[in-house]
């Protein structure tokens, strides 16, 4: 695990891309139940279903969609279709009695639907206490801010969760209003413009105001470039593959916070993604770690 702590984006979607049919409580809650016992005590962030026209399931008819990321996905099939969703919320409630899973709801735009899930949930904690089976009745639920939205309204957002976790490749695609794998426009693609910083700052401060922690699991975290702008910035958790960890470990036990925050206040400064960029790399330059 090169020394992470806790796993802080775990997919949920092979589970409904590997079979023909949906997976039924059981299989999910023995799956959600493994990692939580294989992390001993540690944080498990699970995502539930993240799914979409753009990808093929055999065991959910989804129509073709024409923009298939702006369409009928992720939180939104969840939301219209309880008899899966609740499925889900069941498994992993059952699966907290044995760990520390999060719950962790994506693509979310409005507060409606964040009501929306969490009564859901509440509806399953019930039907599990009535069934006397075991839970975590505190479990912690989250939301991802990938959608600008989300990230705007992110002080009224906080009042009903207990944490963010931001997906910054696709609050980055939205907000620059730019496709990530379109190779044409591929350089108007800059998680450091500083829109995007300034709503991942905004974002961390939202959270921080009302207790809360703010993560971030997209690939912004894994990029050295941005490590002490996000730090500075007050970003909680970063979430990576196992590979990044020592690159980004060294660079965070190789700076102070005072140093960061610094960094931070002045990229915020700057006028466009290339400059921040530059002195975001001439500062770690300057220390020797890059």
């Amino acid at each position: 695990t090169m020394g992470a702590q806790g796993i802080g984006l775990y997919r949920t979607e092979f589970l409904y891309m590997e079979n023909d049919e949906l997976p039924a409580e059981e299989i999910q809650f023995e799956e959600y139940k493994k990692v939580a016992q294989d992390m001993k005590g540690q944080p498990v962030i699970i995502r539930t279903m993240d799914i979409g026209g753009d990808k093929e399931l055999k065991c959910l008819d989804l129509p073709s969609e024409m923009n298939p990321f702006l369409g009928y996905r992720a939180i939104r099939i969840s939301l219209n279709r309880p008899d899966i969703f609740k499925v889900q919320l069941r498994a992993l409630l059952r699966a907290s009695a044995f760990g520390d899973i999060h719950i962790m709801y994506p693509m979310i735009a409005s507060v409606e639907e964040v009501k929306q899930a969490n009564a859901m949930l509440d509806e399953c904690k019930e039907e599990l206490a009535a069934e006397g089976k075991d839970f975590n009745k505190d479990i912690k639920v989250g939301i991802m801010i990938e959608v600008p939205a989300a990230a705007v309204i992110s002080p009224i957002l906080a009042k009903y969760v207990d944490f963010f976790s931001i997906g910054t490749n696709d609050l980055c695609q939205y907000t620059l209003a730019v496709d990530r794998m379109n190779e044409a426009i591929g350089s108007l693609y800059q998680p450091l413009h500083p829109g995007v910083l300034r709503l991942i700052k905004h974002v961390i401060d939202a959270s921080h105001e009302q207790g809360k922690f703010t993560g971030m699991c997209g690939e912004l975290a894994s990029d050295p470039v941005a490590t002490m702008i996000l730090l500075g910035l007050g970003l909680d958790e970063f979430s990576m593959t196992a590979s990044s960890i020592p690159l980004i470990k060294n660079i965070l036990r190789s700076v102070s916070k005072a140093e960061c925050e610094e960094v931070a206040n002045k990229a915020l400064t700057m006028d466009t993604a290339e400059e921040i960029t530059e002195y975001a790399k001439s500062v770690l330059a300057e220390k020797g770690l890059l």
